[in-house]
């Protein structure tokens, strides 16, 4: 974005109802800070330090602060308050929460009401599930993110409604079909952009209400199936075929400039039904929000990743926000208001530097106070924040993550060296000692591999990391006929997050009106981008609506 951005008068307007000072970082990089903040995928085995029992955790052993059994953490047989200590007016805040950080207990990983779902991360309701991240209602998927009331699915990321769907992008309601990218509504349909409504379509981009087409032509019904078993015949190598034919087209066809539905004075990507929403993405039905990553039925949310489920409103610059109001310097706050700098509480009213509190209110590092002894000891933390110039700024070593466990290196990525520079944490996994038994040679079709490769260790042909199939993921790719990848699910997982626009506008101009835009495309790609009024008239827009209609359940 354009370095030299002069705030709107909304959010300076914000900034002196919050009391905070206008930042001094760009947008961008407090949106880095706060993704900063969440480790969206990665899971370590290790104890739980109050029962002993092992447990996956989104924390590895070598934490310095004690992490417990989601149900232990949950429960009520400790409180936040016997951690609680004085303030002391001669060091620095910071340094105080983080020596508070250090000796609460913290959740394992967000796994609740959950079956057989242990290595997954932020789970919710949902059964046989296997490294997926950010689920909800699923049943029986793999490997895959951001994925709403789902069956049979793998490889994925913003899924909802859809069932037997592989290496499948933003979709709705979509069943027996893969590789769809911005598709809804659509049944037995392969490597395909941007379609709605249509079923029995293959190597399609941007069509409505079609059947039986093959590269965007009509073909009789016997022509289709004969094409579709040509293409999903369980050969890895007529699926690499079908990769490059996609990524032929996808680059080839027409894109809207942003994927914005049914808002009213906004800038962003993946905006529905929102208003007064600048370089914002990902939001649903949210209100006067900016510079934000994700944020669902939410208003006046500024320089945030992940508010809302339920709505929030008044809340700056922190990290997954939920049903919380009046909100700053947080992260991981559920059912909450007038917090500031805590992390991880829950039910919480007026604190200040306070973790893994729940029910709690009138507290400060932890420590109980009386409704006036509270606000005179806030107000005297926040004069002397304010003379060391610490108020208003949010510390990225406040973080218990380290950068290259978050969604920041995901999206805004960083050597070990520039990480560090910038005051992150990194972690250096342990050296894994290299598989040295007999290679399994992966049988090119799906019909030649025996339940023996269940016990064999497989190796990625893109970063040499050693990977594993499972038994219901091998039947997954039995029953769609789909070869086993030959890639590890961490680079699989990149390379989907890869064929998304990233978390940024451009400046650049239409390709057919030549009118200027603010675009999620970068002008420097080869890609055709359209304004909205030049790509398929309003038609095009109404079917889009219901493609996002559901999606912002959970997200």
């Amino acid at each position: 974005m354009n370095k030299s951005f002069k705030p709107r008068k909304q959010e300076l307007d914000f900034y002196e109802k919050m009391g905070v000072p206008m930042p001094e970082l760009m947008p961008e990089e407090i949106i880095r800070e706060c993704m900063a903040f969440r480790n969206e995928w990665k899971l370590y085995r290790r104890n739980c330090d109050k029962t002993e029992k092992p447990i996956i955790s989104a924390y590895h052993k070598d934490v310095p602060f004690p992490v417990y059994d989601n149900k232990e953490w949950w429960g009520d047989s400790w409180d936040g308050c016997d951690y609680g200590r004085g303030y002391d007016a001669s060091r620095s805040v910071f340094d105080q929460i983080k020596e508070l950080q250090n000796v609460v207990p913290r959740e394992g990983t967000s796994v609740q009401s959950s079956e057989n779902c242990d290595f997954n991360s932020h789970t919710r309701e949902s059964k046989n599930c296997y490294l997926c991240s950010l689920t909800y209602q699923v049943e029986d998927c793999y490997y895959s993110s951001w994925i709403v009331d789902d069956r049979d699915c793998s490889d994925s990321r913003m899924i909802t409604g859809c069932e037997l769907c592989y290496e499948c992008l933003n979709c709705v309601r979509c069943f027996d079909s893969v590789m769809l990218q911005e598709c809804a509504d659509c049944h037995s349909c392969d490597f395909s952009y941007q379609i709605q409504s249509c079923d029995h379509c293959i190597g399609c981009s941007n069509l409505t209400h079609k059947s039986y087409h093959v590269f965007n032509k009509p073909v009789s019904k016997e022509e289709y199936e004969a094409t579709r078993q040509k293409i999903r015949n369980g050969s890895y190598s007529t699926w690499t075929q079908g990769l490059e034919y996609f990524e032929k087209m996808w680059a080839s066809t027409s894109h809207r400039f942003v994927h914005n539905l049914k808002t009213d004075n906004v800038e962003g990507d993946t905006l529905i039904n929102c208003k007064n929403c600048f370089y914002t993405f990902e939001a649903w039905g949210s209100e006067d929000c900016s510079f934000n990553v994700s944020c669902d039925h939410s208003k006046d949310i500024h320089h945030c990743h992940s508010a809302g489920w339920p709505a929030c409103e008044l809340v700056y610059r922190s990290s997954v926000t939920r049903g919380s109001t009046d909100i700053a310097f947080c992260y991981y706050t559920w059912s909450s208001n007038n917090l500031r700098y805590c992390d991880s509480c829950v039910s919480c009213a007026d604190c200040f530097g306070c973790v893994g509190l729940h029910h709690k209110q009138y507290c400060i590092l932890n420590k109980q106070y009386t409704k006036e002894e509270y606000f005179k000891l806030r107000d005297q933390i926040i004069t002397a924040m304010k003379a060391s110039d610490e108020w208003g700024t949010f510390p990225v070593s406040l973080s218990t993550f380290d950068y290259n466990q978050t969604p920041a290196q995901d999206y805004y990525p960083l050597t070990k060296e520039e990480a560090l520079a910038r005051g992150f944490t990194w972690y250096d996994e342990a050296h894994k000692s290299k598989y040295e038994g007999p290679v399994y040679k992966i049988p090119d079709s799906i019909e030649d591999v025996k339940d023996e490769i269940l016990d064999a260790i497989l190796t990625c042909e893109e970063s040499g990391k050693n990977y594993r199939i499972v038994k219901p993921e091998l039947a997954f790719y039995r029953k769609m006929h789909l070869p086993i990848p030959r890639l590890c699910p961490e680079v699989r997982n990149a390379q989907l997050r890869g064929r998304r626009n990233p978390y940024r506008l451009f400046e650049r101009t239409c390709d057919a009106c030549s009118a200027e835009i603010l675009s999620s495309f970068d002008p420097e790609r080869s890609e055709k981008v359209l304004f909205r009024i030049c790509k398929l008239g309003q038609n095009y827009e109404k079917n889009m609506c219901r493609f996002w209609k559901r999606i912002s359940h959970y997200r």
